[in-house]
């Protein structure tokens, strides 16, 4: 159990260096290209959730993700036992939601840098990409037991 809640604090780690390092050395509004065409850093303030939907709602998130990371928590202690994989992926959601909740709780925004330039898509931060990341796993390994309960084939995970 200790190794996923650790991960979960790296990930907040890096998340919030990340973040202090772009908010002491860049200027809100200012893009830095990192990757010509594909990649940059920008420095701005997001006080809504993903894609700044519902801005400005902060009682909202605030009550809403302290639900989400309880109940994380509380899944991760059913599972980590039987399900390594599952439990990798709730401990990057864990850390991911921690990282965003923390600015949302201290600051009233988040602070996003990460710009993706050959399609657009909106600026994230390492917390959303590693949130991301836990989310698609878990969503894996909810097809692969789905696939496993139709088939009665026992993936190597199980």
């Amino acid at each position: 159990m200790f190794r996923y809640y650790c991960i979960a604090v790296g990930v907040i780690i890096v998340d919030h260096v990340v973040k202090w390092l772009v908010s002491m050395y860049m200027t809100i509004g200012q893009q830095i290209t990192v990757i010509p065409g594909v990649f940059g850093l920008a420095s701005i303030r997001n006080k809504g959730a993903a894609f700044s939907i519902l801005e400005g709602q902060l009682g909202f998130f605030i009550a809403v993700t302290s639900l989400v990371i309880i109940g994380i928590m509380i899944y991760l202690h059913r599972v980590y036992r039987e399900n390594q994989f599952l439990s990798y992926g709730l401990a990057l959601v864990l850390g991911g939601a921690l990282g965003n909740y923390i600015d949302r709780v201290f600051k009233g925004e988040v602070v996003d840098m990460l710009q993706v330039h050959f399609f657009n898509f909106p600026i994230f931060n390492v917390a959303d990409s590693l949130l991301c990341i836990g989310v698609a796993m878990i969503a894996i390994d909810s097809l692969r037991a789905s696939r496993k309960d139709r088939t009665g084939i026992v993936s190597p995970e199980s």
